[in-house]
């Protein structure tokens, strides 16, 4: 508890108040500082504090020496460093979970004669006849191709030479995590093939320098090693920005096979093997497309001839306009949320092969959103959230929502505030009030665009339609929005 005493004197008087260790005192003109509580003169109130000292001592501040701020440079550059590595990969690498006592290689020497090779090989404790002749028949990176080559160059066998594997890529997920790890942003529509390029074999003291890159327009180079016991002979893998990856195998471990695969802009290089026999098996990974995709279009459809001779005279007769027809497929997609030309690689049916026709007559098709004759800009969205009555809500106007339990409310006469128009009065202005709001989204009618929109009345084929929610008078609505491909015809 605080003690408090009073002290009056001569019309003065003192506070003194002590709180743990807190001693506070407050004086006028005179205050006593005696033990005999005499007054002393003073020209000014002073005050007195005593604060408890800390525990723990204060450190001094020291100075950043150089060697920290070296030091802490270095830590920002590893950290630069790492987070610019991983925000482009070019490289991965993995293991295919398969014995490799299974895997068998079947090769045709230039005699003609077939031959098969087992697994796992260890070249200083057994040499397969089989892998003698794969040599002998092997020729040299060198570019003149001479028979006799240098112990120090790397071989690849002839690619005119039948050879092949009981090894399917297909069969294990290599292409998956090659897609997720150097591809991540490969949209819908597009999928990876591979196809088997060349086997190389290094020899002890043999090595590779970066070869020329094949222009077989691959995305991706997977190398697979065979389950061929080496020392030395790392894979070194360098992006376009000069930075280098390597990866260590040994060639041989039981249970599982070693791949890499790096991107079709790096080179790469293999160093000299210290012990034993490297054999690879590389494969090119190219990008296909089974849909209408803008970055590689190579379809796995073709429109009949049937379709294009009734597409033909179409586009004759509408030579130098802008045409528009309209999807029949629906979506599953917010035109408020997305362009409407990122439904291209989802297109389906119909859609995908009127699409795929006009791509056929060099044609830049465009997907775009439509709705009650006004169509949108390629880049734009649908946004009309602008669809909230412009005027302030009048504290005096009634706004419904339906009832949480669905219970049937009785119907009450609106209230009507100041400045606040009828139900009648808004049902009549409701249609220009809409269409107000679409042109302020950015939407134009097809006649100002120069668009003739090609359809057949008669016919009673299904429209696509998306819906766009927005809110007027105090009630939740959906504006039906269509998707309309868009062609110019030069």
């Amino acid at each position: 508890m605080p003690a408090l005493s009073q002290d009056f004197s001569g019309g003065q008087h003192s506070l003194a108040m002590s709180v743990s260790g807190l001693s506070i005192r407050s004086a006028s003109s005179t205050s006593s500082g005696s033990s005999d509580g005499l007054p002393f003169p003073s020209n000014k109130s002073e005050f007195e504090v005593e604060q408890t000292k800390s525990q723990f001592p204060t450190k001094p501040r020291r100075r950043r020496q150089s060697s920290d701020r070296d030091s802490e440079a270095a830590f920002r550059a590893c950290v630069s460093m790492l987070v610019s590595s991983k925000a482009r990969r070019v490289s991965v690498s993995g293991k295919i979970p398969v014995d490799p006592s299974n895997l068998i290689l079947f090769f045709r020497s230039k005699s003609g004669i077939t031959h098969s090779m087992d697994f796992p090989i260890d070249v200083d404790y057994d040499m397969p006849p089989a892998l003698d002749v794969l040599i002998a028949a092997s020729r040299p990176h060198s570019p003149a191709g001479l028979e006799e080559f240098s112990e120090h160059e790397s071989l690849f066998y002839p690619p005119h030479l039948p050879l092949t594997t009981n090894l399917e890529i297909a069969n294990h997920p290599i292409l998956d995590a090659v897609r997720t790890t150097l591809f991540p942003t490969l949209p819908t529509g597009h999928y990876l093939t591979v196809l088997r390029d060349k086997l190389q074999i290094w020899l002890t003291g043999s090595g590779m320098r970066a070869q020329p890159r094949p222009n077989d327009m691959r995305v991706a180079t997977i190398l697979v090693t065979l389950p061929v016991k080496f020392r030395g002979g790392d894979l070194i893998v360098r992006s376009p920005e000069g930075m280098e990856e390597k990866y260590h195998t040994k060639g041989t471990k039981v249970g599982d096979m070693e791949w890499t695969a790096f991107t079709g802009d790096c080179d790469h290089e293999i160093e000299p093997i210290v012990k034993g026999c490297r054999v690879t098996i590389s494969y090119a990974v190219h990008l296909k497309s089974f849909g209408p995709a803008s970055i590689q279009a190579d379809p796995l459809i073709t429109p009949s001839d049937q379709f294009l001779d009734l597409l033909s005279p179409v586009l004759n007769l509408s030579r130098g306009r802008r045409v528009a027809f309209f999807l029949s497929c629906d979506y599953d997609v917010n035109p408020a949320e997305a362009l409407a030309d990122s439904l291209v690689p989802h297109l389906k049916g119909g859609d995908s092969v009127l699409y795929h026709a006009l791509k056929l007559y060099k044609l830049q098709p465009e997907l775009r959103w439509s709705a009650g004759g006004y169509i949108w800009p390629v880049d734009q969205v649908v946004d009309i959230s602008l669809a909230v009555d412009d005027a302030p809500i009048s504290p005096n106007m009634r706004v419904s929502f339906p009832s949480p339990l669905g219970s049937r409310q009785s119907p009450s006469p609106p209230m009507r505030g100041i400045g606040i128009s009828s139900v009648s009065d808004i049902g009549e202005s409701t249609t220009d009030d809409l269409r107000s709001k679409v042109e302020r989204s950015g939407a134009v009618l097809l006649a100002g665009a120069g668009i003739t929109l090609l359809s057949d009345p008669a016919a009673s084929g299904a429209i696509s339609k998306a819906r766009v929610p927005f809110v007027r008078s105090g009630e939740l609505e959906k504006l039906v929005v269509s998707v309309m491909l868009v062609v110019f015809v030069p």
